[in-house]
């Protein structure tokens, strides 16, 4: 319990120093001085996380670290973690999985450093192993870059780290409006579930949040040089499609030793994965994911409109594949980002308790999202601590 600067356990009469707390921090820095208060369960902090991907549940393990006593939320209005590192699987084989969203993490030799923590954390818990796999056409990488790639997908890596926050999300709450009401925030869904908050963590894309109503709304609008930095980050936008094979297919690229490929001389075809052998792991499955030019000029269409049109460019470059056992399209309105936030801050703090953050106030990889999600965990603490702190001196 922090009582006017000192720190006492409960039901204990003798102040402990600060650094004296078996606190693990992983890029997050915090005073000796900032103690955390030890409040009733109905006075605990209630921290909502919108959005299902690598930022959001990375903040919401660094919170759980630095926030013990806080409860953790997370919505997203997609069906499953992962948000852009989306892992699909047949629903004829659960051994058949696709990445729709991330193909593989590259470490450059400064980020594998800065990050190591986190690295090896993935690694000793067998979530990523690097890519062994022949890339034929893969960006020349600064001498010293390391590539990984995940057996079980790369949602796999976002869900180690939600459990390691210990919440469960709620998925399929689509995030509508947010307001400020009567000292906490108040938000609703699309399909009016609501609930209220001491702190919102916004992690979607950029346009998304210009979307939601409410209080936030009225603060971005009045701060015109806020909004105009906002509308400057931008996005591609692309289609994926996965394609789940039966045990024991045949399929192979143009070169059988090849288990990815870049594509340059197609219109609509950017990439193109044998993602079990990418992986090592799993049933064949394939990914094609399509050019950016492919994906502005049909950014208006639906999946369903556009997967006629991935598989008969499948068939084309492949004609002597067999009949997939499944297919599933995916459409990516926000890729990757294309212009970032001025300045990259990694996160922006839009009024006390809602902060918002993601890919789009960094650059669009998992090193990226690690920087943000530092960030907004920062931001957080800070303020939960600080209010708190008040809160307990009052007491």
């Amino acid at each position: 319990m922090l009582i006017c600067g000192k720190l006492y356990y409960p039901y204990s009469s003798v102040p402990v120093a600060a650094s004296s707390l078996p606190w693990r921090h992983i890029g997050i820095t915090i005073s000796q001085e900032v103690c955390r208060p030890f409040l009733p369960q109905a006075d605990m902090t209630r921290v909502l996380l919108v959005g299902g991907g690598l930022t959001s549940a990375l903040t919401s393990a660094l919170l759980r670290r630095e926030l013990p006593h806080a409860e953790l939320v997370l919505w997203d209005k997609a069906q499953g973690a992962g948000g852009r590192m989306s892992t699909s699987r047949s629903p004829h084989d659960p051994n058949c999985l696709a990445d729709l969203g991330a193909q593989y993490i590259s470490a450059t030799p400064e980020y594998a450093k800065l990050h190591k923590s986190y690295y090896d954390e993935l690694l000793g818990a067998g979530v990523l192993v690097p890519l062994t796999s022949h890339v034929e056409g893969m960006r020349t990488s600064e001498e010293g870059t390391t590539h990984y790639v995940t057996p079980k997908g790369t949602s796999s890596i976002v869900k180690h780290f939600i459990r390691e926050a210990s919440l469960t999300p709620k998925f399929k709450h689509h995030v509508s409006s947010i307001d400020w009401q009567d000292g906490r925030w108040s938000v609703k869904t699309q399909s009016g579930e609501a609930d209220v908050f001491d702190v919102v963590v916004l992690t979607m894309p950029v346009p998304q949040v210009l979307g939601l109503t409410g209080t936030i709304k009225e603060l971005i609008d009045k701060d015109e040089k806020l909004l105009s930095d906002l509308k400057s980050v931008e996005y591609s936008s692309r289609y994926a499609l996965g394609l789940f094979f039966e045990e024991g297919a045949q399929v192979s690229l143009k070169d059988e030793g090849t288990a990815a490929q870049y594509i340059t001389s197609n219109p609509v075809a950017r990439f193109i994965a044998l993602d079990n052998k990418k992986r090592a792991a799993g049933s064949p499955s394939v990914v094609l994911h399509t050019s950016v030019p492919f994906g502005k000029v049909n950014v208006d269409k639906t999946p369903d409109e556009v997967k006629p049109v991935l598989l008969q460019c499948i068939k084309d470059m492949y004609p002597h594949w067999p009949q997939p056992k499944a297919v599933k399209c995916q459409k990516w309105k926000f890729s990757q980002v294309t212009s970032a936030f001025p300045g990259l801050p990694g996160s922006l703090t839009l009024a006390d308790g809602l902060v918002v953050g993601g890919d789009g106030f960094t650059h669009s990889n998992m090193d990226g999202c690690i920087e943000s999600a530092k960030a907004v965990a920062e931001a957080v603490a800070q303020y939960v601590n600080s209010k708190e702190s008040n809160l307990s001196c009052k007491l």
